[in-house]
């Protein structure tokens, strides 16, 4: 979730929502979005990052640090900028004076935080009460209470219910998020079917500048040129944009195919396990780096490393006949033998990696050269019969008058013009020392290791951790963190988190050379730990210009001088680049968070806590919610009536083998009991048919192992790469093209420029809210099962795009079609039934407010202009159309159950 969460709230490509309530809305419609492109049939787990193990919480306060500081650079950047093309006379729009979104409030214990998972119940119980795909879901919402992060919450679910004997081994599974882990997670849980939905990365694209809005530039080239108009009288300057945003599937089956053609071993001393050298392959890949250690510093995915591991891996299992991790644990003996093959080409390693670099940037140099060339064209054109002539031209060349001599010149002015081209990078064509400004190279960054002269390994642990290469016992300290953290890093992927409070304790990995003797060096980690709290967190992660998010005394610890703690929070702190070009690439370096001193800082202000700071501070449990037609609903219902207040075992055949345990819920959302919208621009649930309960996956002991194998019975899907696409892969080239959706067999449609004309005419580019799917046309009537609705014309997100998503391409819309109200009675037609008769009243009244007699075409036009009479909202009140315009002898449309908003 956290990857929705972010872009809806400050967008880099489009303009960002003016407040919360808009970011609340644009989370919904990313989810319908996601939901109408997989369309779960059984369950929708919801995870939002809780309280992380103290490992990632490292790598959160760094990133949030740097955010800050990145905030104020850009504030100082804007100014200096605004004023300079001011002072020369450009052009930039009025600076508004607003609050600027501090992404930061993303995190467990802030009040953003938990607004969101109020608005997430309620747009829970709308979907399972009004749209029907949502109808035999079981939703599983775990918010920013439940301790663990996003995606571990999921594997933690997924890893037990494996474990249960009513487990489905042939469940497909869908999982969202942009991080490359995610795919070390898939491949971990050995299911057969598992599938990564992410945004497709199209790299280059355009940004507005941050000054003036427009695109083309960034803010340091912004010249304060106004913007041209988009259309005669600008009509096109707020349209939509022409694409959205495309996703793509990622096959964990298809991987594991390519990952069995590299890894399989001819001639071992013991059975081949493909399932055993996928989990090596997931380990040896933390070596080069992942969230909760730094990665060695000879290995680098872009130079290799990854094959260079795998090669280095076969001769190791050769030598120890065995493979080097089992179920998420380590054999470290093994691991030695790898770091010391790694740590025999450390030299020629890093000398390479700098004549690669040598050779990118003088390659890099020659083709500025030759594209300033082509620009600037040739400095000297000859005349006469030698001069280029325009094809077709009727015109005839001068007569040469002298050929020798003009011959002659033109070789003198091309040798010339060679000579400047090859003159030494600081000089220009005269032997004059250019200015700085005038080279085509940009400086390198400062790099005091230079890992590729001698004495290498010296220089780099006096500069990074000032400590001298002889000091064998503080390397054996570092080697020894960093053992203990391929440990904790691997049973974190296939057990669970380990321990909370362990954590690396260096900003440096380091090198494979310096992992001697580490058999003995790590044993086990401390049972019994647990999570930090939502606000001690916050105190862990938070720069003190974040502060406002804590309650006032806590906030006093970050910026007061006299604090016990206040070293924690420095106001500015150094980056090393560490041999990369950009900032985001290098170290922040911040001092480590002492536990015990936090928490005796702590102690102080604890008492301060307001009842509504300590709910916040406290840690929360999932949620399972189900629907009315689902078969667990009248079990639950049962729970609440007899008011049990003990953890009830869930029936795994009532709920598709899914088994638990259930908590009765403190403000539960129940059948037939209207739920509050926590959005005023959304209208109250009052025909709620959700139910929610708190939810506990199964539990098991804090030693039992979950075994990372396939499970009995699953089917492995069919083999789709042919020897042709290993070959063709293997050289970069090939016509191997990408599945689209889930069915094999779909065949795709192709449309002419014709068509796409059509298109364009179609779309009314002027049209503002509702949405980027809202020009669909309205979809036919339909039914699905016993649920019958009638078809209504809704805008946004919330509804033409997400019925089309489940029940295909909608039949052409009629305008003049009939919608007798008989069709709608009898079983499929109740909840029309029920919500007329409730409703009849308000919309009558809300008919004579519009004074228009028909309805207006945005879904639930009447009922959504009653509200906002009543709040005082202003709309625009634009004409009907075809369907329910006035005069036409059209039923009312049915109640508005999407969200209308403009």
């Amino acid at each position: 979730m956290n990857g929705i969460i972010h872009p809806c709230t400050h967008p880099e490509d489009k303009a960002a929502p003016k407040n919360e309530d808009e970011m609340m809305v644009a989370i919904f419609e990313y989810m319908d979005r996601l939901f109408n492109i997989v369309r779960p049939r059984r369950v929708l787990y919801m995870a939002i990052d809780g309280v992380a193990p103290r490992a990632k919480m490292n790598q959160q306060r760094s990133r949030r640090f740097r955010a800050s500081k990145e905030g104020v650079e850009l504030v100082e950047e804007k100014s200096r900028i605004r004023e300079e093309i001011l002072g020369r006379g450009g052009y930039l729009p009025p600076d508004e004076i607003k609050e600027r979104f501090d992404s930061n409030c993303i995190t467990p214990g802030t009040e953003f935080m938990d607004n969101l998972a109020k608005c997430l119940r309620y747009y829970i119980a709308d979907r399972l009460s009004n749209d029907p795909g949502w109808r035999n879901i079981t939703v599983i919402l775990s918010d920013a209470s439940v301790p663990g992060e996003g995606e571990h919450k999921i594997m933690d679910y997924i890893r037990r219910q494996r474990a249960q004997p009513h487990h489905d081994p042939n469940t497909h599974h869908c999982l969202c998020g942009a991080d490359a882990d995610l795919i070390m997670l898939g491949l971990a849980t050995h299911e057969p079917n598992f599938t990564i939905i992410r945004e497709e990365f199209k790299p280059n694209q355009p940004r507005p500048c941050a000054m003036c809005g427009q695109k083309g530039h960034e803010i340091k080239d912004c010249q304060g040129v106004a913007r041209e108009k988009q259309g005669e009288h600008d009509e096109f300057a707020d349209a939509m944009p022409a694409s959205e945003q495309e996703f793509i599937f990622i096959r964990l089956c298809v991987l594991r195919e390519y990952l069995e053609r590299e890894l399989t071993m001819a001639s071992l001393p013991f059975p081949f396990d493909f399932e055993r050298t996928v989990d090596d392959w997931v380990f040896m890949c933390f070596f080069v780096g992942n969230d909760f250690l730094p990665h060695l510093p000879s290995l680098e995915i872009r130079e290799g490393a990854i094959d260079r591991l795998v090669g280095i891996y076969k001769d190791v299992v050769h030598k120890t006949g065995g493979y080097i991790t089992e179920n998420g644990f380590v054999k470290l003996e093994s691991v030695e033998l790898i770091m010391q093959a790694i740590g025999v080409a450390e030299d020629n390693i890093f000398k390479k990696r700098k004549e690669d670099d040598e050779g990118f940037k003088r390659r890099n140099k020659e083709k500025k050269k030759r594209m300033k060339a082509q620009q600037q064209g040739p400095s000297y054109l000859t005349s006469g019969q030698f001069a280029p002539q325009a094809l077709g031209g009727r015109g005839r060349p001068e007569v040469v008058q002298n050929a020798r001599h003009q011959a002659f010149d033109m070789r003198m002015q091309g040798r010339d013009q060679h000579n400047r081209a090859g003159t030494s990078d600081g000089q220009d064509g005269r032997g004059v020392k250019r200015k700085a400004e005038d080279s085509d190279s940009e400086p390198d960054p400062e790099d005091n290791v230079r890992l590729w002269e001698d004495g290498w390994k010296q220089r780099y642990y006096k500069t990074k951790f000032d400590v001298d290469a002889t000091d064998d016992d503080f390397r054996k300290k570092v080697v020894m963190s960093y053992v203990e953290g391929l440990c904790w890093v691997l049973r974190y992927y296939y057990q669970g988190c380990a321990s909370w409070k362990w954590y690396f304790p260096f900003h440096y990995a380091p090198f494979a050379s310096d992992f001697k003797d580490i058999k003995g060096m790590f044993t086990d980690f401390e049972l019994g730990t647990k999570p930090f709290k939502p606000l001690e967190q916050l105190m862990g992660v938070f720069p003190a210009a974040s502060g406002n998010f804590l309650p006032e005394t806590w906030r006093s610890l970050m910026s007061n001088p006299e604090s016990s703690i206040i070293d924690f929070y420095p106001d500015d702190f150094a980056i090393d680049l560490n041999g990369k070009k950009y900032a985001w690439q290098g170290v922040a370096l911040l001092p480590f968070v002492d536990e015990r001193r936090l928490r005796a800082a702590l102690a102080e202000v604890y008492p301060n806590l307001s009842p509504e700071e300590n709910k916040r501070n406290s840690l929360g449990s999932d949620m399972l919610f189900v629907g009315k037609s689902h078969s667990i609903c009248d079990f639950i219902q049962e729970l609440y009536r007899g008011e049990s207040h003990e953890g009830t075992e869930m029936p795994a055949e009532l709920c598709h083998g899914i088994q638990g345990i259930l908590n009765l819920d403190g403000d539960p959302i129940l059948p037939d009991k209207p739920v509050e919208s926590p959005i005023p621009m959304l209208r109250d649930i009052a025909q709620n048919s959700a139910i929610g309960v708190k939810y506990k996956d199964p539990q098991f002991g804090e030693t039992f192992v979950f075994k990372a194998v396939i499970l009995h019975g699953a089917k492995i899907p069919a083999k789709v790469l042919k020897p042709g696409d290993w070959e063709r892969g293997n050289r970069g080239r090939g016509n191997w093209r990408p599945q689209l959706g889930f069915n094999s067999n779909r065949q795709q449609v192709h449309l002419d420029q014709s068509a796409f004309r059509a298109l364009g005419h179609s779309i009314n580019r002027q049209q503002q809210g509702g949405g980027q799917y809202s020009n669909a046309p309205p979809p036919g009537n339909y039914h699905q099962g016993n649920y019958s609705r009638p078809p209504h014309s809704g805008g946004g997100h919330f509804s033409h795009s997400r019925q089309q998503g489940l029940l295909g391409a909608p039949p052409p819309f009629n305008p003049v079609q009939q919608y007798p109200r008989q069709q709608y009675s009898g079983s499929g037609g109740h909840g029309w039934d029920r919500s007329m008769q409730s409703q009849g009243a308000a919309y009558q009244q809300n008919m004579q407010r519009g004074g228009h007699g028909g309805g207006q075409g945005q879904g639930g036009y009447h009922q959504q202009r009653g509200q906002d009479d009543r709040r005082g909202d202003r709309r625009d009140d634009r004409g009907g159309q075809p369907g329910y315009s006035a005069g036409r002898n059209y039923p009312l449309p049915p109640p508005a159950r999407r969200y209308n908003w403009s």
